[in-house]
């Protein structure tokens, strides 16, 4: 089996001590690759050495909502000149965030604008970080259709809303919080959703998976994810695996 993780933070300092050797070890585990997603401009450098270091590390280049405030001309010009190199697959972590409100809620909304005009601009998918955010999200989005691709990482919303996404194009990723013992809500979308449409992820060192919640998340863990996914569809594992990898590739346009 080939597993992908669409949305891995492996350069969070929870890594610093086996980085590098949790990293090579992944392709034996079965993971053959991930993408290293990206918060905040400063990060763009390592995430770039990153890709280079490894043939199946990817990256992605953008301004959390966290940090919007942060999102001034500069910073914005530094994820655009990212985005000229390959192994920069997507605009991310990119959205709004209305539970934490670290910025504020109008500099969030300009900063989530801007970026997804430059993905538009770089022909490069989106992943969007939305928490309690919904409404603001797709009005945003929709506002784009058509132009603009990508997915929503760590799926909270609704099944009206993922597949509203899907029609318009976009993918639909699952983490480490479907395995969680109240998660009827996302399971039950999960089973019902296009299958082809669907995606894993990590969310690493953050949402690990049943039974390991409470410790550092890792790559290594998606396989639990992975595994629900199956369950709650019916389907052979294996048949899971191949259609999330795909997907995975057609996602970020990675060559099979």
């Amino acid at each position: 089996m080939q597993l992908f993780d669409t949305h891995a933070h492996l350069l969070d300092d929870k890594f610093d001590e086996d980085r590098n050797a949790l990293i090579a070890s992944l392709p034996g585990a079965g993971v053959h690759g991930f993408v290293e997603a990206c918060v905040e401009a400063e990060d763009i450098p390592k995430i770039q050495a990153l890709t280079l270091l490894y043939d199946f590390v990817y990256g992605s280049a953008g301004i959390h909502p966290h940090s919007a405030s942060k999102a001034d001309n500069s910073n914005l010009l530094r994820v655009e000149r990212a985005l000229e190199q390959k192994k920069i697959v997507a605009v991310g972590e990119i959205g709004l965030d209305y539970h934490y409100d670290f910025s504020p809620r109008e500099s969030q909304r300009e900063a989530f604008s801007n970026q997804l005009d430059l993905a538009i601009a770089a022909k490069k998918p989106v992943i969007i970080h939305d928490r309690e955010a919904h409404g603001d999200v797709m009005t945003m989005l929709t506002a784009r259709k058509g132009r603009l691709g990508g997915v929503l990482h760590c799926y909270s919303g609704s099944y009206e809303d993922a597949v509203r996404y899907i029609d318009m194009g976009y993918y639909i990723a699952f983490g480490g919080a479907l395995t969680f013992k109240n998660a009827t809500k996302q399971r039950a979308i999960a089973e019902k959703l296009p299958l082809e449409r669907l995606v894993i992820e990590t969310d690493c060192p953050y949402m690990t998976p049943e039974p390991h919640r409470g410790e550092r998340n890792s790559p290594l863990l998606i396989h639990l994810t992975l595994e629900m996914l199956a369950k709650v569809r019916g389907i052979p594992l294996e048949e899971a695996a191949s259609a999330t990898y795909q997907n995975a590739m057609n996602l970020f346009g990675i060559p099979l």
